[in-house]
């Protein structure tokens, strides 16, 4: 018989704890995501704790007074089917409150998520592959590192594709050992990605831009920060002309993900998001 449950909000350490279930899971993580993630909201990585021993998981991330995002919801196998993994998402919901919440559902969960009120905005692949030398260069060569001094027009321009502000997690998220780039358009912003290390290749997220060619010139852009290694991007369906891109360019579809909101779903420029941040914070 087990002990009683404890539930309380994950140290740093948990936090890595967690992500290297998701790691065991397949999800496969940024090797350096845990402080990141953690800066969006300190008390949203929750854990389920028996006889001392984290059991379940889940980050349930307020991003201000009116959104919130679940994700990380992952019960130790030692402890599946005893009820754990309702305890941590009931915490993780009562931690967000009445926000509108949104979610990436796998297929095999999207009936439970809507069971819950959570209903699909949209569908996103994840694409992975090598970008071949020069594909996706412009001519123009607006893309440029980003600096410190960036960090206000950034956090500005992502407003445009987030449903919250997120400017603590930007602040963190932005800096190394991350590689960000920045499009800009005569002084302005005009689109940016992040790309960072995983135990397979590396992940881009988010991959946000006012064009396809701006697009196409962060994912050159991100290829080189990976120099030659494999690049995961989680596309949203809606951006047939990018995914075609992908393909052409050697790029695999992989497995697929629907994000799901309860409460008003969120009015965005959605057309300018060619790969979303995490399928853990949205």
């Amino acid at each position: 018989m087990i002990g009683q449950p404890v539930i309380r909000p994950l140290s740093l350490d948990e936090v890595r704890e967690l992500l290297s279930w998701a790691k065991a899971e397949g999800w496969n993580p940024g090797i350096d995501d845990a402080v990141a993630l953690q800066a969006a909201d300190p008390d949203g990585f929750i854990g389920c704790f028996v006889e001392d021993r984290m059991a379940a998981g889940i980050s349930a991330v307020c991003y201000g007074e009116n959104y919130g995002f679940i994700g990380l919801y992952i019960a130790h196998a030692d402890f599946r089917g005893q009820g754990l993994g309702r305890k941590i998402w009931d915490a993780g919901m009562a931690h967000l409150g009445d926000r509108v919440i949104g979610l990436d559902g796998v297929p095999e969960q999207q009936g439970n998520y809507a069971r819950m009120g959570f209903v699909p905005a949209y569908q996103t692949a994840r694409w992975s592959g090598i970008v071949p030398p020069r594909a996706g260069k412009s001519r123009e060569g607006k893309a440029v590192a980003f600096d410190e001094g960036l960090l206000p027009a950034v956090i500005s321009y992502d407003r445009q594709f987030f449903p919250a502000p997120r400017n603590a997690f930007l602040r963190s998220w932005l800096s190394g050992p991350r590689s960000v780039t920045i499009i800009d358009d005569h002084g302005s912003v005009a689109g940016y990605s992040v790309c960072r290390a995983c135990d397979d290749g590396f992940k881009i997220g988010p991959l946000f831009a006012d064009t396809l060619e701006n697009a196409k010139e962060l994912l050159s852009a991100c290829a080189a920060a990976a120099d030659g290694d494999v690049l995961h991007i989680d596309v949203p369906a809606d951006q047939t002309e990018f995914a075609d891109f992908l393909a052409e360019i050697g790029f695999a579809r992989g497995f697929s993900t629907a994000r799901m909101y309860r409460g008003t779903v969120p009015v965005l420029r959605s057309e300018g998001v060619y790969g979303i941040t995490t399928l853990e914070l949205g």
